[in-house]
């Protein structure tokens, strides 16, 4: 019977100088691949269950990774360092139906950030993170189920504008807790801005409006008064000399007519 060494060469006293990169090879298939022997992201944790998951929650990504199977249904982000969602972020993924993107430090979604993901998209996870406001270009043709909570939600005029324009489901919306408001007085602290139904977070800034065509138009009449004033006293003596002219033309008249009458006599 042949020694184990013969078929184990790497089991013997001495490691063959090849065998550091077999096992680096083996390493990085396991990496690259799920369970199913399928592509995979890079340090992440990918199942076929209920079809393509993707988990890549508690690595301190800074940064959607690329190469995301364009197969995926769930996909989760969680727990990571993302500061903004860039445009077309999730480009290329149209079987996507749950995207969660909570407990981060999301400050910023760009523009079109989920563009591509509105027919296929059914939960969107933004809670936990650091909004202070929506952009409806950012969320533009999604029409899923989001949970907005636990943001530091600055309650506005523009905030309150952008609602209507989007698509997301209305009790998505009840998520949006004013953390603080603008003007201050509001009241709203604490509160769900959709349920503040009474609410104009707009009223001030029309007033302000309103008040500075009040200063124009007073100013263009001012203006006008002026230059009236200006032009009679500039042209006062000719005015008083068209006065008089004005003043003698009956005396004229009635002197032609007694001209006439003593003409016709003789």
């Amino acid at each position: 019977m042949p020694e184990a060494s013969g078929w184990l060469p790497w089991c013997s006293g001495a490691s063959p100088a090849w065998l550091p990169l077999v096992l680096m090879a083996v390493c990085s298939l396991h990496v690259g691949t799920d369970a199913a022997g399928t592509a995979c992201v890079p340090r992440c944790y990918c199942s076929e269950s209920e079809g393509k998951t993707v988990r890549c929650s508690h690595l301190r990504l800074t940064s959607v990774p690329a190469g995301i199977p364009n197969d995926t249904r769930r996909l989760y982000l969680d727990y990571n360092q993302l500061a903004s969602v860039p445009t077309d972020a999730f480009q290329g993924l149209p079987m996507l139906a749950e995207l969660d993107l909570s407990h981060n430090h999301l400050s910023t979604l760009e523009p079109a950030a989920f563009r591509g993901l509105g027919p296929s998209l059914k939960f969107l996870d933004l809670s936990h993170n650091r909004l202070v406001t929506l952009d409806p270009e950012a969320l533009e043709g999604l029409k899923a189920r989001s949970n907005l909570t636990n943001n530091p939600w600055h309650c506005d005029c523009e905030l309150q504008k952008a609602l209507p324009r989007l698509d997301l489901e209305t009790v998505s919306l009840k998520g949006i807790v004013c953390h603080t408001a603008e003007p201050n007085d509001t009241d709203v602290t604490g509160q769900a801005l959709l349920l503040t139904a009474d609410l104009d977070l707009c009223m001030v800034p029309k007033k302000t409006t309103d008040v500075a065509m009040l200063v124009t138009m007073f100013g263009w009449f001012t203006m006008v008064i002026s230059y009236l004033v200006y032009y009679v006293r500039a042209n006062q003596e000719d005015a008083r000399r068209h006065l008089e002219y004005l003043k003698s033309l009956p005396s004229r008249q009635v002197k032609s007519e007694e001209s006439s009458t003593i003409s016709t006599v003789v």
